[in-house]
């Protein structure tokens, strides 16, 4: 055996998996895309002719081992391939946050200091091109989709067909290149480039290995039995690592397909018409599924109310048994079973999750009810726990050991500790980053020289060897009386509420928590239309003394839940106002993954948070915002300030 030949058996690269594949299951469906309401398919032999044409094409650009390319726009099957032929020539992807700012991407692009840019479209390309002058590094870019590009006359932009055609002819007269590229690569080298989200500063670009994906991935696979039959579809931002991680990392390692959708807005559709057996998603995208039945369900007939409320009731009580495989007696199986065929599986089947074989949430912390409703309906849905810096996975819940309040066990290969002073959660695993990038100290200060990684969030490992993440570790503070105070772990009980899209606590070295509420347009916005309230825009609606009052239930009901856990019975909120306008990522006060960015917030709001803790229960605002079509206007308004019932601490029984 030659060594070129030795080292591709080794299968220790991503390029080497492809290759691998494009030999064993040449003809079996690699990658899907919705196109004009069409699935177009290509099998695993036809990407690696694909990724061939165009790492050849980059390398008759100058293309050298090490360079880091950006990769910008929705989830496509040219842009994951794009990511293969950039590995296959020893270089770096950065997949960026298609819907970052121009000010966001010319960060990340000087930063990492990118030499070419391959971008979705139009759209992503002028973005690139208005902040080309600030990235001293960049001197290509490649768009995949022409639609909008024929007047472009700029001499370093190129169709990326046109880069590929190219790559044939340098093909032509290199036939051994390509191989003899893919060869060199090995497992150690850095085979991706991701950026934190940011919440406390600017992002950090998180270096990856080869082994670091494909380790972490191929025990992923074994623990969660991922085979070459699944399907999966990706939707989520390929900048973020539960993508990479899913629909890149273990799709390579396992030989699975991917699908693309159509849009953004037509995923549901997508993922109804292609019934993948497997879907990630954060609570909030679970959280808005579940809006929208309950949504339908009101404006249906009432016998049909009255149906889904009857085998939703069976259901709470029989159908996590089952999906557990506790006992069950015939009397209750029996009448699951026919909620199965009137409720349950028509209901599973228009939401496209007929045939899951299990559905993952992690990014946050689920509210029992929501995750208790899916899995009563018999839908696998497990939580699991991890990090950019870790290649995602740090826990999964075992099958049989499913609870809302736990993130479950180690995966494979995974150790676990808390740092008995701070609380706060350590792990070290294969998985491990091997570095920040141009950032030595900020390396140091989360990875131990012995490769333990400081998450930064607080917790525990309970009595049966679960993992339970209270908090950010730096966001836990305390009452003035003494109590704790995890903002947190009280915003997501919050957020539980379909009527709450977001909400904000303050209560550090306070006497009392209190809260900022966004509502969810499309629920409150839907009942107002039930209720003949009318209204002109979301500041109007969420305004009115009749939407304050449900929000009032909403937060007292979460203040009842607390008062049963004796530690935190002191954190119930006890005032509120709602926010004239919603948090948003591009007014810098979430990130791009939808986390809160507290310190813009707390400066930003500092007038509203004080009157919080005033006699105030109306404070005038005047704010700039900037609407969808990108015109700056200004909102004036008188906002109300209400307070909530909070309840006297009741032990849980038993």
């Amino acid at each position: 055996m030659t060594d070129r030949q030795d080292s591709l058996s080794s299968l220790d690269t991503f390029p080497k998996l492809l290759l691998d594949h494009g030999v064993n299951r040449p003809a079996r469906v690699a990658l899907r895309e919705k196109d004009l309401g069409i699935w177009l398919t290509w099998t695993w032999s036809e990407v690696v002719g694909n990724v061939r044409a165009l790492a050849c094409g980059l390398a008759s650009f100058g293309f050298e081992r090490g360079d880091k390319v950006a990769i910008v726009g929705d989830n496509r099957p040219e842009l994951y391939m794009a990511m293969m032929a950039i590995q296959s020539l020893g270089g770096v992807p950065v997949p960026v946050y298609q819907d970052s700012v121009a000010e966001e991407m010319q960060y990340v692009l000087e930063h990492a200091e990118v030499k070419f840019a391959i971008v979705e479209d139009q759209e992503q390309t002028d973005k690139v091109l208005s902040v080309q002058d600030r990235c001293p590094n960049l001197t290509g870019i490649i768009y995949n989709d022409p639609r909008g590009m024929r007047h472009y006359r700029q001499s370093d932009l190129f169709a990326y067909k046109e880069v590929q055609a190219r790559g044939r002819h340098f093909d032509k007269d290199n036939p051994d290149y390509f191989l003899d590229e893919i060869a060199k690569g090995k497992g150690a080298d850095v085979g991706v480039m991701l950026y934190t989200s940011g919440t406390t500063g600017r992002p950090k670009g998180v270096m990856l290995s080869h082994d670091n994906v494909i380790i972490t991935s191929r025990n992923a696979n074994a623990r969660e039995r991922f085979r070459d039959t699944d399907d999966v579809l990706a939707y989520l931002p390929m900048a973020w690592v539960g993508d990479h991680a899913i629909s890149y990392g273990q799709a390579l390692c396992a030989g699975y397909s991917v699908s693309c959708p159509e849009s953004s807005d037509t995923v549901m559709i997508d993922l109804r018409e292609l019934g993948p057996t497997s879907f990630f998603a954060p609570p909030r995208i679970f959280e808005n599924i579940l809006t929208n039945v309950m949504v339908r369900m009101e404006d249906a007939a009432w016998f049909k109310q009255k149906l889904f409320k009857y085998f939703m009731d069976i259901a709470k009580t029989t159908g996590i048994r089952l999906l557990e495989g506790q006992p069950v007696s015939f009397v209750e199986r029996l009448k699951y079973g026919l909620g199965q065929v009137l409720v349950f599986g028509p209901l599973k089947d228009a939401l496209g999750f007929s045939n899951l074989r299990v559905a993952y949430t992690g990014g946050e912390a689920i509210g029992p009810e929501l995750f208790e409703f899916y899995r009563s309906i018999g839908v696998n849905l497990k939580q699991l726990y991890g990090q950019t810096e870790a290649t995602v996975y740090v826990t999964i819940q075992p099958d049989g050991q499913v609870n809302s309040e736990s993130v479950g066990t180690p995966v494979p290969d995974c150790e676990i500790k808390i740092d008995e002073s701070t609380k706060e959660v350590l792990y070290r695993s294969p998985g491990v980053f091997v570095g920040y990038y141009k950032n030595d100290e900020a390396t140091k200060e989360t990875k131990t020289e012995d490769g333990w990684v400081h998450t930064g969030d607080a917790g525990y490992i309970d009595d049966v060897g679960h993992v339970r993440i209270i908090d950010r570790a730096k966001d836990v503070g305390k009452l003035n009386d003494g109590t704790m105070f995890a903002p947190k772990f009280l915003e997501n009980k919050l957020k539980f509420h379909p009527n709450i899209r977001e909400a904000v606590t303050f209560g550090d070295e306070k006497d009392f928590v209190t809260a900022f509420i966004n509502i969810d347009l499309e629920s409150m916005g839907n009942w107002a239309e039930r209720n003949n309230l009318n209204y002109g825009s979301y500041v109007d609606l969420a305004n009115r003394d009749e939407i304050y009052a449900i929000i009032q239930s909403n937060i007292e009901e979460s203040n009842r839940s607390l008062a049963a856990d004796p530690s935190l019975a002191g954190s119930q909120i006890k005032r509120f106002l709602i926010l004239h306008k919603l948090l948003d990522a591009d007014d810098g006060e979430l990130t791009r993954t939808g986390k809160i960015r507290r310190k813009i917030v707390f400066e930003r709001y500092d007038d509203l948070i004080q009157a919080l803790y005033s006699d105030k229960d109306i404070i005038p605002i005047e704010a700039k915002v900037t609407f969808e079509n990108g015109k700056e206007g200004v909102i004036k308004a008188d906002l109300k300030i209400r307070e909530a019932e909070v309840y006297a601490s009741v032990q849980k029984a038993g």
